[in-house]
């Protein structure tokens, strides 16, 4: 959940929420990275679709909004017994979220993990925000926020002004690649029916990022 919609009164009953590939095609049009995944209905499919790699597994369900807190994921899987394993775990936990999916995830590389949200406020209109993610987003509560759409003086601010500014981005080449990243997203929001969005946890890695959750509300 964005830190931000903490404190407004919640409507998801009456949004719906957008089918992960869809989303990510979505992601696609604008130029934003994600990592590849694919759904996969057997543990045999998932292994084929590891390709003797680490991939990660998750039941994907509208009704799972907090899929790590609700032990919906599976990391770091590299042999076919681990794939095995974890497929049946989650395909049991996932039972009383049904219906569900079950998707496999290519593995990302460490890195520095960031979210990247969006949501239509009722006074304002559509918002972007930005801060360190992961588990951190409501620990640390180190965020910036601006109303869509936004130039790329705003998102040069937004960066400036998170406490976080100088692990999330260390260098130039990282401010600038990020400042593009929130004018797509910004441009996304404005250009389509988006009522949420949240992209967390966004990895930043190896000069580059990969969005590796995706959660589209409209």
């Amino acid at each position: 959940m964005l830190l931000i919609f903490l404190f407004v009164e919640r409507r998801e009953f009456m949004l719906q929420l957008m089918e992960y590939s869809k989303a990510n095609q979505l992601l696609k049009k604008y130029g934003i990275r994600s990592v590849d995944s694919a759904y996969v209905s057997s543990a045999k499919e998932a292994a084929k679709f590891s390709n003797k790699k680490p991939i990660v597994l998750k039941a994907i369900s509208g009704k799972a909004l907090h899929k790590s807190k609700s032990g919906l994921i599976q990391i770091n899987l590299g042999s076919e017994k681990e794939i095995t394993d974890a497929y049946d775990l989650l395909v049991k936990r996932a039972q009383k979220f049904k219906p569900f999916k079950i998707q496999a995830q290519k593995m990302v590389k460490n890195g520095i993990e960031i979210i990247i949200g969006g949501r239509v406020d009722q006074q304002f209109g559509k918002l972007i925000l930005i801060g360190l993610g992961g588990i951190y987003v409501e620990t640390f509560r180190d965020f910036a926020l601006r109303v869509c759409p936004i130039t790329r003086f705003d998102a040069r601010s937004m960066l400036s002004q998170l406490k976080s500014r100088k692990v999330i981005a260390p260098d130039k080449g990282a401010e600038i690649m990020i400042e593009s990243l929130l004018l797509k997203v910004s441009d996304m929001l404005i250009t389509n029916d988006i009522n949420e969005l949240d992209l967390n946890p966004l990895i930043l890695h190896d000069g580059t990022y990969d969005a590796v959750d995706i959660r589209i509300l409209k």
